[in-house]
């Protein structure tokens, strides 16, 4: 008999062991309970006829955790599943056998290989620390060999490769972004010196090898250049290495993997323990990090609710709570962060829940690495040993996270992501090739649509052969936003998100969002079912558990053959079945391929955990297909499959009399709900389509007609897919969602004409009013898509006038008499008459949006260090009137525009008092400067003295 897996955790006992979400917990209780209910899972690793945990994957690495519980806090047997004493010998015998079997320590088991023995290493070390007093004299001796030889041989390595580590090498100091970053690896070379620094003091060239590795980690020599600080003694100006995109984005295996972006907290976590449970001071560099903080940003601008980056391009990486809390713990012990501080106690108040789920106990059950779990274990550890060394920061109110983390950022057509981070939601527009799709996380519910590596979201998954994206900031533009026109060898899609945290979508063809759909007590929102609402009615769909079922009826019908005729495969495994059972008859099956092993007859044996597949070539085929011979004719009426991983997205039940003309019976999938209109997903968000075609629910797959598509977090999705929809030109599509129009040219042409709008709202540009709304003049280049702000509405307008929106303060009406209300976006309304002629009306106090300043709310160096006595060179340009850049002693600030932009004049607005002697200078590539026309970079190089004034604006007009 089979039963599913909770049925066996609840007659088993394990589903008692769930614990409540432990959302006022401090972390570093959390961290400790972890601990302890993993030590079931890392007592699996251990050898009972060695005496010590195994080698594999690195499971002896269980130790530092077991060296945590046995030293700190209070050790409960009952969560841990074994008793204090023999959790004690396990660990001692484990530490004393891997210290001795070191390559370092004189044995040849493991050891000094910098990728990945020293990250072992490092927590192997530290475990043997905490437990120093039962060590025996041998042990310590060879651990301390370990520490001592590990620092003495990276540091005769000077900046070569570790020929022990083969392709895993920093390239020297120069590093490299493309593809895969040298972050990781530069970090790597770190960690192996930390602990032989902490522990045994200063050897020849220890430090200044650890210093040259951790400046360099994050390098850029673009924004190196820009500073004069110093760190631990050592110019920044002096890095080298190039190790992220200029926008501070990293890359690895191909794609943007905030995995990655975490390396710098996540190596600096594993050093700092090290100095702090050693009671020395900690190197300069792990808290002055230079470019730290702009690394930090683009996590910001990736973080879900549960405090974790979102993983929009990694197939395997995702929701790895164990192993994304150490560069929070560091960030918000070491660094005092206090926005790293909420997201980690966001990831702590889910950590337990997350652990119940199963397989039960594990910290990072969502990836294929094995090596992840003991290193999600040791990182544990760690984050609670900061924790108790250096107490964390207050992390800021949950309700200002977001608020204080909104942005958008345009990374480029290379690293493949435009994102827009809002308090409501997460959108990124991703155009890497594999992964292309519009990822969206209303409320940023990282547990609703499914958004990680291949999964499809609204786009088309076909490459991305251009792009043109517009970034919208509030500082610049009065609204966050972005708009991004695609081309494909076939078309054109357009996207859009809003200030709001809607999305719209232009979709050629229709698109796909698959729903998290599973039961994970504790987890808001994942009770088991989603249920779906639309204007044809409501449907629950409960999570699937274990492998698909398909129970498909039919009319009865009289067929000797009966086969299943794939439509659309499995993306990565094609085809596979367990069982083919038609009716109650017995038959003979054939396949159009299979894998050896994998047999047609293998679906049809009665035995559950045998099964057919397709052969590994015809994996990509779509119509392969596994048939059965009744041998002779019978009266069929249904067929069940029982899919393996590999289950069939789309397939086709067919019957045949003489296994040659087939006949349609039955097609999988069936609609759960088919509404037109929109579609409300388990009260947390939903879509509107403006489309005649309907929106369909099959199982946990939402797919969306082609047109216009809005998705709208927690909105009256009846009233607003009532609204009229807009009349464009015909290569063009629009939407008003939320007051905003967003317009999108579909074609290689440019186009102007006249949109129809209903509504009494005004956008930048020329308008007319008519009976039902307006007539605005578009002008739209080809292959581009912009949204425009409803800056003004009016109340009382007749038809026939027209208005000109200069900017976001200023408006011009022709065509009157009239008499009518003005309402400006920010609340301020005005009564205008308008007589015969035109009348221009500016607002009090409102700002001229969108300004043409090209240095406005640009990222500005220095960033992340600054030298002695400067302020931040942001608050230069960054459009308030209240802030100014102090220089410091000879201080020199570079803006960075994104892009080489014509400049056509410079402004500085100083402070009262005398503007200290300066020069303006600009650059195309960040390291050279002097006069030009063209620039990326723009520098203003002071001679700055006390008592001199400080910059309160940059201004860049271009060209």
């Amino acid at each position: 008999m089979l039963i599913n897996r909770r049925t066996f955790l609840a007659a088993t006992g394990l589903l008692t062991l769930t614990p409540a979400v432990a959302s006022a917990a401090p972390a570093r209780d959390v961290y400790h309970e972890a601990l302890l209910r993993h030590t079931r899972w890392a007592q699996t690793q251990y050898d009972a006829a060695a005496g010590w945990y195994r080698r594999t994957d690195f499971g002896f690495a269980v130790v530092l955790g077991n060296a945590v519980l046995l030293t700190r806090g209070a050790y409960d047997a009952a969560l841990a599943g074994v008793e204090q004493d023999v959790l004690r010998q396990h660990t001692l015998a484990t530490i004393k056998h891997f210290a001795a079997s070191n390559v370092l320590a004189g044995g040849g088991e493991w050891g000094k290989t910098l990728f990945w023995d020293t990250t072992f290493q490092s927590y192997f070390v530290l475990a043997a620390r905490l437990l120093w007093s039962d060590l025996d004299a041998a042990t310590r001796a060879d651990v301390e060999a370990i520490t001592r030889g590990q620092a003495e041989y990276t540091a005769s390595l000077g900046t070569s490769d570790d020929p022990r580590s083969g392709g895993w090498t920093p390239r020297g100091l120069t590093g490299g972004y493309r593809g895969d970053t040298k972050l990781e690896e530069m970090g790597v070379y770190a960690q192996a010196l930390a602990p032989g620094i902490a522990w045994h003091g200063d050897g020849p060239g220890w430090r200044e090898a650890f210093g040259r590795w951790s400046r360099n980690e994050a390098g850029l020599p673009a924004a190196d250049l820009a500073t004069t600080a110093v760190v631990d003694g050592v110019p920044v100006s002096a890095n080298t290495a190039a190790n992220l995109h200029d926008t501070f984005i990293v890359e690895n295996h191909g794609s943007f993997g905030p995995h990655y972006q975490e390396e710098l907290w996540r190596t600096s976590g594993r050093n700092a323990v090290h100095f702090l449970l050693a009671g020395r001071p900690l190197p300069e560099v792990l808290t002055r990090q230079p470019n730290g903080e702009l690394l930090w940003r683009t996590i910001l601008a990736t973080m879900s609710d549960a405090g974790e980056p979102l993983m929009p391009m990694v197939a395997d990486r995702e929701h790895l709570y164990g192993r994304d809390v150490l560069p929070l713990a560091f960030r918000s012990t070491v660094l005092r962060d206090p926005m790293a501080a909420r997201a980690e106690a966001a990831l702590a108040s889910r950590l337990l829940a997350y652990q119940a789920h199963p397989p039960v106990h594990r910290l990072a059950k969502f990836s294929g690495e094995a090596k992840y779990e003991p290193e999600a274990r040791a990182e544990l550890a760690i984050s609670y040993l900061l924790h108790e060394l250096r107490p964390g920061a207050e992390p800021v109110p949950e309700e200002e996270f977001f608020a204080r983390a909104a942005i958008t950022i345009d990374h480029g057509a290379d690293p493949g992501l435009l994102t827009h981070q809002s308090a409501a939601a997460w959108a990124g527009t991703v155009t890497k090739p594999g992964f292309t799709k519009l990822a969206w996380q209303p409320h940023h519910d990282d547990w609703l649509f499914k958004i990680s590596g291949p999964a499809p979201s609204l786009l088309p998954s076909a490459t991305v052969t251009g792009r043109n994206a517009v970034a919208y900031q509030g500082v610049r533009d009065g609204f966050d936003a972005t708009a991004c026109l695609l081309r494909f060898a076939d078309g054109f899609a357009g996207t859009a998100t809003l200030p709001t945290g809607t999305v719209v979508c232009a979709l050629p063809r229709p698109g796909r969002v698959d729903v998290h759909n599973l039961a994970m007590a504790g987890m808001p929102g994942l009770t088991g079912s989603r249920t779906y609402t639309g204007a044809s009615g409501r449907v629950t769909v409960r999570a699937r558990e274990g492998f698909r079922v398909d129970e498909l009826t039919f009319p009865a019908t009289t067929a000797r053959h009966v086969r299943m005729l794939g439509v659309t495969p499995h993306p990565t495994y094609g085809y596979s079945i367990f069982d083919f059972e038609v009716d109650a008859a017995q038959g003979h099956p054939t396949a159009s391929s299979f894998d050896p092993g994998f047999e047609p007859e293998k679906a049809t044996d009665g035995n559950p955990s045998t099964r057919w597949a397709v052969a590994r070539s015809e994996r990509g085929r779509t119509d392969s297909w596994l048939s059965v011979d009744l041998g002779t004719e019978t009266t069929v009426r249904s067929v069940r499959l029982r899919w393996e991983t590999a289950a069939a997205v789309a397939y086709r039940v067919e019957t045949s009399l003489d296994g040659t003309e087939w006949t349609t019976v039955a097609e999988y999938p069936r609609p759960d709900l088919s509404t037109p209109g929109w579609l409300d997903v388990d009260g947390r968000a939903g879509f509107v389509a403006r489309s005649d075609e309907p929106i369909t629910v099959h199982g946990d797959t939402i797919t969306l007609p082609a047109g216009v598509i809005e998705g709208h977090v927690r909105a009256d999705l009846r009233k607003i897919a009532a609204n009229p929809v807009p009349r464009t030109p015909d290569s063009v599509r629009a939407s008003t969602a939320d007051g905003f129009l967003t317009l999108f040219n579909l074609s290689d042409a440019d186009v102007s004409g006249t949109v129809h709008l209903h509504g009494t709202r005004l956008y930048r540009g020329t308008q007319v009013t008519t009976d039902t709304g307006i007539a605005y003049t578009l002008s739209l280049p080809a292959a581009t898509a912009r949204v425009e702000a409803p800056w003004f509405t009016t109340q009382g307008l007749p038809p026939g006038v027209t208005a000109v929106v200069h900017d976001a303060r200023r408006v011009t009406f022709r065509g009157g008499p009239a008499r009518f209300t003005l309402t400006h976006r920010d609340g301020f309304s005005l009564r205008v008459v308008l007589r015969k002629g035109s009348r221009t009306v500016t607002v009090p106090g409102a700002k001229a949006f969108p300004f043409d300043d090209l240095a406005l709310g640009r990222v500005t160096f220095p960033h992340s260090v600054l030298p002695p006595g400067m302020s931040d060179p942001a608050a230069a340009v960054d459009g308030s009137e209240r802030t100014a850049w102090t220089p410091g002693r000879d201080g020199r600030m570079v803006v960075d525009l994104g892009a080489p932009h014509v400049i056509g004049s410079v402004r500085l607005k100083w402070t009262e008092g005398v503007p200290p002697p300066h020069t303006v200078t600009f650059s195309v590539d960040g390291r050279t400067y002097g006069a030009a026309t063209t620039a990326r970079y723009v520098a203003v190089s002071t001679h700055w003295r006390p008592g001199h004034a400080s910059l309160r604006n940059l201004g860049l007009a271009p060209g």
